[in-house]
């Protein structure tokens, strides 16, 4: 997420860009919470401080999502600052890419992308007088128990999606289609998405 701010916010950088730039990243197990978000409400830190998760909050909004090395981000920062085109294209752009690679995957009002009717990827952005910052979590072989222990959703949040859990919302990818390790699921995507 620094990557993405400096890429964002250096100024000579920034002058030079004027195509998108696409990149993927994993990290050790973290809980990343979005700028409008309460951590007491959202992250069970008890559990984080116990497992060695790291908690840090982003500077887009969006929901809490926990992420691993089973997990790959991906970061989309463009130069332009109309951040709902941006958003659109990238969400279009990713899902496309899901479906090349052979998942059915569709997107949400919510800005989610589905396959076989469950959550695999959560998207959010933020916008700066420099650009467009959006980024994605795809879940390709999360692991779910840690997932459902270290964020807290409210009740009413599950209710709005009928699941009486995060774990029953969500789907790991390689579940529906195994693609090798994470790492080969990354540069899958990497070179697929374009």
């Amino acid at each position: 997420m620094l990557l993405e701010e400096y890429l964002q916010q250096e100024s000579d950088l920034v002058k030079t860009v004027k195509e998108p730039i696409i990149f993927t990243w994993i990290v050790a197990p973290t809980v990343i919470y979005g700028r409008h978000q309460v951590r007491e409400q959202e992250v069970n830190d008890a559990y984080c401080a116990e497992h060695g998760i790291r908690v840090v909050q982003r500077q887009s909004g969006g929901g809490c999502v926990y992420a691993d090395e089973g997990n790959v981000m991906v970061s989309y920062i463009s130069p332009s600052t109309h951040s709902k085109e941006v958003f659109d294209e990238f969400l279009h752009l990713l899902s496309e890419t899901f479906r090349k690679i052979g998942y059915e995957a569709v997107t949400t009002q919510h800005n989610d992308i589905m396959v076989s009717g469950r959550k695999v990827s959560g998207t959010a952005c933020y916008t700066t007088p420099t650009g467009t910052v959006v980024h994605a979590s795809i879940l390709y072989n999360v692991n779910l128990d840690a997932l459902q222990q270290a964020i807290t959703p409210t009740a009413e949040k599950l209710a709005k999606h009928a699941v009486q859990s995060v774990r029953q919302r969500v789907i790991n990818l390689r579940e529906i289609k195994d693609l090798g390790s994470t790492e080969n699921f990354r540069k899958l995507i990497e070179t697929q998405i374009k």
